[in-house]
């Protein structure tokens, strides 16, 4: 009953549906009679397929929505959607082409995976357009949601802990195009639609730093070029737009010193193209929550502009054993405010001092939003 749920729920109860909650914290997410008169389950997208009530309500032939699908029904047909999908990159190119979308003079909402749910803007004026991004998580249980436009960013393995291989994820997440008019696809990976790369020629370059960015840039573009966007407006949201919270975000500089919350990198690729965005020395922190993903990959690909590395979290030990493979020098500092004060000691004037932490926050934090939070407050409160 997060976001997601409590929107489906007012939703529902708003056009007189009855509405059975169900979560762990309410003590009742494992009550089968709570399925008792049911003629839909809502799914919110943290939920696996192998919860008991899904896997009793799929038994008695009950319809399994995700919270897109449900939303998706109450804005058709007026409403034109959207989707974005991908491991990395979704939040800043759904709120990039939300940019696009406005300096066009479109009427949009921005919703989905972040920030707001699909049925609360089916509660509000309903828009010309939604932008809206997609987990693979929300697309596990989508049935008759129709997209005019569907982005997949890129693939790597992620997730790996709730959809077991590689190979389960990856079909959730192609699962956006079943029944798209248009799809954009990343060059080279052999899927059909309309192709895009870091190095196309763009309107304008980004205000938002890294070749990571440029390519989720030139997805946004191919992207509202479909919708029918002229390049001018493309081009004024490209130079103007700053970027999201918690994704390369400049926190303070001190002492010439640049602070960068990243914590929005909850996995290995993530945290790799955060480290590329900067050719500083870095002081890196990682660690968090286990995601089943191997480190190995990291460690190998960290080059000799990290100085250091501060673990923390669940996933600390796995973390220094990659390391120790490798000449980077790695402390267990445990927690993040332990990390921020090693880290606060040890770097030099020109150097960035990166919170990407390559997992999951559930360890220590709510969310990744929370993380981030907090290693702003805690940067924020360092002595001058």
């Amino acid at each position: 009953m997060a976001r997601s749920g409590q929107a489906a729920a007012a939703a529902l109860e708003g056009r007189g549906a009855e509405v059975v909650r169900a979560d762990r914290t309410l003590g009742n997410d494992t009550e089968l009679a709570l399925l008792d008169g049911v003629e839909l389950l809502v799914k919110s997208p943290g939920v696996p397929g192998e919860a008991p009530l899904v896997v009793e309500a799929r038994r008695r032939g009950v319809p399994v929505w995700s919270e897109v699908e449900l939303g998706y029904r109450l804005l058709a047909p007026t409403t034109r959607i959207l989707g974005v999908t991908g491991t990395n990159g979704k939040t800043t190119t759904v709120e990039l082409l939300g940019a696009i979308f406005r300096a066009a003079g479109r009427d949009v909402a921005v919703a989905g995976n972040v920030g707001m749910p699909l049925t609360a803007v089916a509660e509000r004026d309903k828009p010309e357009w939604v932008v809206c991004e997609l987990s693979s998580f929300q697309l596990e249980d989508v049935h008759d949601l129709h997209l005019r436009v569907a982005v997949l960013l890129n693939l790597e393995p992620d997730h790996l802990d709730r959809h077991g291989t590689f190979e389960a994820y990856r079909d959730a997440k192609l699962r956006i195009f079943e029944r798209a008019d248009t799809a954009i696809v990343p060059k080279g990976l052999g899927l059909p639609g309309v192709e895009f790369a870091a190095d196309d020629p763009l309107p304008a370059e980004p205000l938002i730093p890294g070749a990571h960015n440029r390519e989720n840039a030139a997805a946004a573009t191919a992207a509202a070029r479909a919708t029918g966007i002229a390049d001018d407006a493309i081009a004024r949201a490209l130079r103007t737009f700053p970027g999201v919270e918690h994704r390369l975000e400049l926190v303070r500089e001190r002492r010439g010193v640049r602070w960068i919350n990243d914590s929005k990198a909850t996995n290995v690729a993530a945290a790799l193209r955060g480290v590329a965005a900067f050719a500083a020395s870095l002081r890196l922190i990682l660690g968090g929550s286990r995601k089943g993903e191997s480190f190995e990959p990291l460690a190998r690909a960290l080059g000799s502009n990290v100085r250091s590395a501060y673990l923390i979290g669940e996933t600390a030990d796995e973390l220094a054993r990659a390391l120790d493979a490798t000449e980077i020098p790695h402390e267990q500092a445990g927690d993040l405010a332990t990390a921020v004060a090693a880290a606060a000691r040890a770097a030099e004037p020109g150097e960035v001092v990166l919170l990407s932490p390559a997992c999951a926050s559930y360890d220590q934090f709510e969310n990744f939003e929370r993380r981030g939070e907090e290693f702003r407050r805690l940067v924020q409160n360092l002595e001058e």
